[in-house]
């Protein structure tokens, strides 16, 4: 009996093998869950040890998420997160704004919506642009954020370069013949003006055809449109100059030789016509239309008179 228990014993220490149908029947956890088993069951003997307070803190930052997904849900995200980067020492105390001389700084003060504790950090910087670059003057606008409390705005305007009026209304133009904005004051009053229907779309034109006639183009108070063609020229003296629709480099040398030779600008006419090349028209203003009619009238008379003398 002895020796039975002995050999029994001695078997015990070897490992006996499974069957193949036993090997089959075997379940084997997948790889990713054998990890999340043994920690498991390691909690469970104990074997790993859970830091104090760890559910209390747990159960406070489930709150928090629950509390910041509901204001997210309600709409209110923005302004809990704007307060608290303000507490943080996020809130904007200092707007710089360069490049503007015709906008108004309250203007993009109010455009930026700022109340004194906005935040840099909740600032949405593209949509300040946006609303900036839809002001009249701005032609681009950069916002940049400079942490921590800083907001840079860099502007480009646009140049006005002339004046138009069309019926009532009078605007500032860009060269191109944009509107920039109404004219509300005489800042702009020695620009140039343009009178008429597409009388803006033609403006850039008149620099070029005036580049080679300096002096009669300071004489020039207006430039009126007509028909969408050509140009009447209203002189600062009350003298219209009507120019024809082609070559008008040859109608203004014309205009200029008459003047040079005969003071022609100077003198009592209401209009000068060059519309046609080969002849040039005056009109005599109404007192001047008087004074030469009595001035035929009386050489008439004395024409006459001297006839019944001989």
């Amino acid at each position: 009996m002895f020796a039975l228990t002995v050999k029994n014993m001695r078997r015990s220490h070897h490992r006996v093998p499974l069957a193949i149908d036993d090997v089959e029947d075997a379940f084997v956890l997948p790889r990713p869950l054998r990890r999340a088993v043994r920690f498991l069951v390691s909690l469970g003997s104990g074997r790993i040890n859970i830091p104090a307070h760890t559910g209390t803190v747990a159960t406070v930052m489930l709150f928090a998420v629950t509390g910041l997904y509901g204001m997210s849900v309600g709409g209110h995200g923005q302004v809990v997160a704007e307060a608290t980067t303000s507490a943080a020492g996020f809130a904007i105390e200092d707007v710089k704004v360069s490049g503007n001389d015709e906008t108004s700084e309250i203007e993009i003060l109010q455009l930026l919506g700022l109340d004194g504790t906005t935040s840099l950090v909740a600032l949405n910087a593209d949509a300040a642009r946006q609303k900036i670059a839809n002001l009249p003057w701005v032609e681009n606008v950069e916002v940049r954020k400079v942490y921590p409390r800083t907001v840079e705005v860099k502007l480009k305007e646009r140049k006005a370069y002339a004046i138009w009026q069309h019926g009532a209304e009078l605007s500032l133009i860009q060269k191109d013949g944009s509107v920039i904005a109404p004219l509300r004051d005489n800042k702009f009053a020695k620009l140039p003006l343009f009178v008429g229907r597409d009388a803006e779309a033609s403006a850039a034109s008149v620099e070029e055809a005036f580049a080679k006639w300096p002096d009669i183009h300071a004489q020039v108070k207006a430039f009126v449109r007509v028909a969408g063609r050509r140009w009447d020229l209203y002189l600062d003296n009350g003298v219209i100059v009507r120019l024809p629709e082609d070559n008008i480099d040859g109608a203004l040398a014309r205009l200029t030789k008459l003047d040079k030779d005969q003071n022609l600008l100077q003198r009592d006419i209401a209009a000068v016509d060059l519309r046609l090349a080969d002849r040039t028209a005056i009109e005599l203003t109404p007192d001047a239309t008087l004074r030469r009619q009595a001035a035929v009238d009386a050489r008439n008379k004395a024409l006459k008179k001297a006839g019944q003398d001989t």
